[in-house]
């Protein structure tokens, strides 16, 4: 079996990588910041919590928030620890987050390599899918609906707002998000503030100021709602450059 080539790099914020696609499998990893993955379909966040598997061919764009610690894996086509033919969230457990350092070391020796690769296969085959994604609205009303709710998510935008606004009744909204998205408004509304609140947490906003930015009344809902879709708390994720207690980096160079 074939080892993954693996690379880590230092990011700077703001920095972005254009549309591209590879004739392998890809898994994006960010043990530091936040690097947002966009496809023609939706957008999808990797973090230390989470990495994004992409597969072999599809086209792809990154965005990175906050410095970032990012390493990629590319994996064989005919490697697939992953079986999902479209892009995915995984859960990064504490184990599979050493494993994916651990494989990114220089030098590293053929034998231990192997050793770890395996072992890092097993942990992905066996990994939780997560749920955070975003969308991209195919059709022009749903774009519309999208476009209003993201202006300014500090405002509490009911479904019945949103459907008052385009001109639709509240039934025919929900039709279109689950249609569309596979999920209802307020299940699309809840990612789209949590990824947000990602971002600004990479770029140093407090856990109160991005809560509020992000449209929760109160700072503790703000956490509720984040560690109920994360897995830990704001604080925690943004205590540390990589959310861990741990400032370390990657090896190689910035780029």
């Amino acid at each position: 079996m074939e080892q993954p080539q693996v690379s880590a790099h230092v990011h700077l914020a703001g920095e972005v990588i254009g549309r591209h696609q590879h004739d392998y499998h890809q898994l994006l990893y960010v043990s530091a910041g936040v690097l947002a993955v966009r496809t023609g379909e939706a957008s999808w966040v990797a973090s230390r919590a989470r990495a994004v598997w992409i597969p072999a061919g599809t086209w792809h764009q990154h965005r990175v928030h906050g410095q970032s610690s990012v390493y990629t894996l590319g994996f064989a086509a005919h490697d697939t620890p992953l079986s999902s033919r479209t892009p995915v969230v995984v859960a990064v457990d504490a184990l599979t987050h050493e494993l994916i350092v651990a494989c990114g070391e220089p030098s590293l020796p053929e034998r231990e390599a192997g050793h770890l690769f395996a072992a890092l296969r097993d942990r992905l085959k066996r990994s939780r899918v997560q749920p955070l994604t975003v969308p991209v609205a195919r059709s022009p009303l749903l774009r519309q609906a999208c476009d209003l709710v993201t202006a300014d998510l500090r405002q509490p935008r009911t479904a019945a707002w949103l459907a008052r606004r385009i001109a639709v009744s509240e039934r025919t909204l929900a039709r279109r998000f689950r249609s569309e998205f596979g999920m209802t408004y307020p299940q699309w509304r809840t990612n789209v503030r949590v990824f947000h609140a990602m971002v600004l947490l990479a770029e140093g906003t407090s856990v109160s100021e991005a809560g509020r930015a992000c449209g929760w009344a109160t700072t503790s809902a703000f956490i509720d709602a984040f560690g109920t879709t994360m897995g830990q708390t704001p604080g925690s994720y943004r205590s540390t450059p990589d959310g861990s207690g741990s400032n370390s980096d990657p090896p190689g160079s910035a780029c």
